[in-house]
């Protein structure tokens, strides 16, 4: 699964990309609990399932609720 896959569920699910992190990663924020997660942004490259299953966790996020992680 790329970054833009990954943004494009957050963004509907109702989490916010707070700023840019350090190099190729960016800062994503739940807002109704304050959470917080960087995600790897690294382009075409695919994010390995355990670092999306990771994000969806910090941000308070049901495996459910996301979908698959394929």
């Amino acid at each position: 699964m790329r970054y833009h896959e990954v943004a494009k569920r957050l963004h509907k699910l109702g989490r916010r990309e707070l700023r840019r992190g350090k190099g190729s990663h960016r800062i994503w924020h739940n807002p109704a609990t304050g959470q917080v997660s960087v995600v790897p942004d690294w382009g075409g490259k695919d994010l390995a399932p355990g670092t999306v299953r990771a994000v969806i966790r910090e941000l308070g996020i049901s495996r459910r609720e996301f979908g698959s992680v394929k």
